[in-house]
């Protein structure tokens, strides 16, 4: 292996022998090393970086340059914000089209997200799910610690909907949405709320709403409870994802700086349920 200056990664032992120092997890690797083979910098870059305490290892600032990591377990972060070291770890974002159901091969013979995914070479699969007629925003990802994070409902990931509805919607209407309504499986409220839009005479209505429950169909069974049934549906962000631009049925990897907010998200929330002691993560319901 090569480092980012072309010096070769493994050092010559007194023996002779050429020690790999990837593979001494007991030792470790020196965190420039690492954090340059991760994309972030140059080696000498991250070296300043180093020296000007931009870096966390475990939540503590490291200043010195001689300090080792085990890429397998340590958590560092870059200016507060997480980097992967496995480099085999792959994030994708995709616009899912309506039609298409949320799984990697569907029984019953349904288009499904294989689609998308047969020509990346690494196995990865859905972090929740949308179900068939939602459009719109789906993670996947081959991480599954970031999956287990990211789905489990008590740590609350947004998501933001826009929903075309029957009817014209009315302050009153998202003042209650807002306030919570009463669902067969519990109550349930909108963390924020609104009107964009009246079209067609009032006959319809576009309305955004943002949530972190992961309840099945939970925003199409809100909006009906309210007395708007749902026309269309789109998920416009999860999380720090934002849809933007991406077309629908088109799939693209996520940025570094994308990546590193969800390992952010991922690396509090993770560390939070294991202070309360929390157990396994429920798998989150389709929208």
């Amino acid at each position: 292996m090569t480092d980012t200056n072309g010096t070769d990664a493994g050092e010559g032992g007194a023996d002779g022998r050429i020690a790999n120092d990837w593979a001494a997890p007991a030792e470790g690797v020196r965190l420039q090393k690492v954090l340059a083979a991760a994309g972030v910098a140059s080696r000498r870059v991250v070296e300043q970086y180093i020296v000007e305490g931009r870096i966390e290892v475990n939540g503590e600032v490291v200043t010195e340059l001689g300090r080792r990591v085990d890429p397998e377990a340590d958590l560092v972060a870059v200016d507060g914000v997480a980097v992967q070291l496995d480099p085999d770890k792959r994030y994708y974002m995709l616009n899912k089209p309506r039609g298409v159901v949320s799984s990697m091969r569907d029984e019953q013979g349904r288009p499904d997200l294989r689609q998308f995914t047969d020509e990346i070479e690494e196995r990865i699969y859905n972090v929740g799910r949308l179900d068939g007629e939602t459009s719109g925003l789906l993670l996947l990802t081959n991480d599954g610690d970031l999956a287990h994070v990211l789905a489990h409902p008590s740590f609350g990931v947004e998501k933001t909907y826009i929903a075309k509805v029957k009817g014209r919607v009315t302050p009153q209407t998202i003042q209650r949405l807002k306030q919570g309504v009463e669902l067969d499986d519990g109550p349930i409220h909108a963390d924020r709320a609104k009107v964009r839009q009246h079209q067609g005479d009032d006959r319809h209505s576009i309305v955004e709403l943002t949530l972190h429950s992961g309840r099945n169909r939970i925003v199409r069974r809100m909006l009906a409870e309210v007395g708007h049934p749902v026309v269309d549906l789109v998920r416009r962000s999860f999380g720090p994802l934002h849809l933007g631009t991406l077309r629908v049925g088109v799939m693209r990897e996520l940025t570094d700086s994308e990546r590193g907010l969800l390992l952010t998200i991922s690396r509090d929330a993770d560390a939070a349920r294991r202070a309360r002691g929390d157990g396994e993560a429920n798998p989150e319901g389709a929208s």
